[in-house]
């Protein structure tokens, strides 16, 4: 069967999704945990965590949103269902990363065959020595991108993605917090909901983030410290003031409802958290659009 012509854009983190991509956990999923390098935290119970990627993408679909499936299953790439990290996609196309966790670098090459596939457009890639994660990345608003720099996006990632975004785009640094073995992305201190709201993590934002978003009039919805691992930041807007969670986050889901928003909770434990991956890991937004 030939795969129908994709369209593809985004520029928004919370504008309305209408396409997504995933990559349902199989084998190498499951054998996470014998790798240190894949940094699980035990055992994979692929069962669970093929149950809860289920979920997700029911949710998803029930939500109005139409869901891709990777449907590639490398022999030794446990982390490819956490698609956001290996591409981006931009206004006009998407862009290949370069990821700076080693065992991914394969990853990229794979998505990008699967967008040539479809038609899409590869506006640009980023070429080494640069090394940039999706998790760096997000959307304050449809002209102002932001990027961090990390453990695993270095500056020459960062400026190679800054030239190719074309936008408002401004680079901060991500605390280094506990090092490699609990590695911070930037997602994992703000995720928006709306223009003016978004869940974030206040003890490791950026001061220079903190200015922009007073300066934009974003209501800060804060995540505690004991909620932080177990991804009460880790939020995807499916639209404006509508989202979905991991459960389990008692004190970010209170903030959520006091502000009005619409709050999907789905299990994440298995295929979230013990790979340190939330719902916008798992996802990558192919079309945002009104």
């Amino acid at each position: 069967m030939i795969p129908t012509q994709l369209k593809v854009g985004v520029r928004s983190s919370t504008a309305p999704l209408r396409d997504v991509l995933v990559k349902r956990p199989g084998p190498a999923f499951g054998r996470a945990f014998e790798d240190p390098a894949h940094g699980f935290l035990h055992p994979v119970d692929l069962d669970a965590a093929q149950r809860e990627h289920d979920r997700l993408v029911e949710t998803l679909a029930d939500l109005g949103v139409r869901v891709h499936e990777l449907g590639v299953e490398p022999a030794d790439d446990a982390d490819l269902p956490y698609v956001f990290d290996p591409l981006m996609i931009g206004p006009d196309g998407a862009i290949p990363l370069r990821p700076g966790k080693p065992n991914r670098l394969g990853e990229p090459a794979i998505l990008e065959r699967w967008l040539i596939d479809r038609d899409v457009r590869v506006v640009g890639r980023i070429e080494a020595p640069g090394t940039i994660e999706g998790g760096d990345t997000v959307w304050l608003r449809d002209d102002l991108f932001v990027i961090g720099r990390s453990l695993r996006t270095n500056d020459a990632g960062a400026r190679q993605l800054a030239r190719l975004m074309g936008s408002d785009v401004r680079i901060v640094d991500v605390p280094y917090y506990k090092g490699p073995a609990e590695l911070v992305h930037l997602m994992s201190v703000i995720s928006p909901v709306a223009d003016d709201l978004a869940v974030v993590f206040m003890p490791l934002l950026p001061a220079g983030l903190h200015e922009w978003l007073m300066d934009l009039g974003v209501r800060l919805i804060p995540v505690p410290e004991e909620e932080e691992p177990t991804l009460g930041c880790n939020v995807l807007a499916v639209r404006p003031g509508v989202v979905i969670v991991a459960d389990g986050n008692p004190v970010a889901r209170r903030g959520l409802d006091a502000a009005g928003v619409e709050v999907h909770a789905i299990p994440l434990r298995e295929v979230g958290e013990n790979g340190n991956g939330g719902v916008t890991c798992l996802t990558r937004p192919l079309l945002r659009e009104a």
